[in-house]
């Protein structure tokens, strides 16, 4: 049984889709949860469904693409409920194009977004966690990370990115106790995929030996393994929740 009792854990990106899951599910767990999204009214409004659920909150407003912000972040998680245990970078956009007409400022602002917050956060926290000798950072990345896709050139690049950071800081900080995954979600049911036609969603499935799209509660699930206690031998890995779309030869 996983036990998430006198843990913290922040999430950023976390007040709606699948951060928003994963941070439900790690206080349903126990954990005293930190939530973090670009606009304080989400914040707010997150926390306070949390707190109704009888589940410790705290929303922070903040822009992980900056790295005054996390450390601000950082700072008032520490403050509210003191050393954090869990770190899970989840924010991200897209602003797809093709690379003909994709703008400078299409791939930076995914870029800064999706992988220099990743880095920011890391660091932001990282004497936290060397302090404690122990700690988890779960970094959700994207199976287009592995495949690519066309349109989504800076999308792909910075989920790629992630997988890079993920392995390097994993071997960097790993003789401290800390370890460092990545979770590479496929399609997962959102409002986007909500639209998609039926006859879409037919060749869709088709490519997925499971048969299905993915819930943002599959994802949780294997985000609350890695940042427990359980998980504590398995550090620089790549899963994908993906139902086998991408299967590594």
């Amino acid at each position: 049984m996983i036990d998430y009792q006198g843990k913290v854990a922040i999430v950023t990106g976390s007040t709606r889709g699948i951060g928003h899951e994963i941070a439900l599910e790690l206080a349903k767990l126990g954990a005293k949860i930190v939530i973090s999204s670009r606009k304080a009214e989400d914040c707010q409004r997150v926390q306070k469904k949390f707190e109704a659920l009888g589940y410790p909150c705290l929303g922070v407003a903040a822009d992980v693409s900056s790295m005054n912000d996390c450390k601000a972040l950082a700072s008032a998680s520490i403050e509210a409920f003191g050393p954090v245990d869990i770190l899970v970078n989840n924010a991200g956009i897209t602003k797809d194009n093709l690379i003909m007409r994709m703008k400078e400022d299409q791939w930076d602002d995914v870029m800064t977004i999706n992988l220099k917050s990743v880095f920011n956060m890391s660091q932001a926290l990282l004497r936290n966690f060397l302090k404690l000798r122990s700690g988890r950072i779960i970094n959700i990345t994207s199976i287009v990370g592995q495949m690519g896709n066309a349109g989504q050139a800076n999308y792909a690049a910075s989920k790629a990115g992630i997988i890079g950071f993920t392995k390097s800081l994993a071997k960097e900080i790993g003789s401290r106790g800390i370890t460092v995954n990545a979770v590479a979600p496929g399609y997962i049911a959102t409002d986007m995929t909500d639209a998609i036609t039926e006859d879409a969603k037919e060749k869709l499935f088709a490519q997925i030996p499971l048969g299905r799209i993915g819930e943002s509660k599959d994802v949780a699930n294997l985000v609350a393994f890695l940042g427990s206690e359980q998980a504590g031998y398995i550090t620089g890995q790549v899963f994908n929740v993906d139902g086998g779309l991408v299967m590594q030869g």
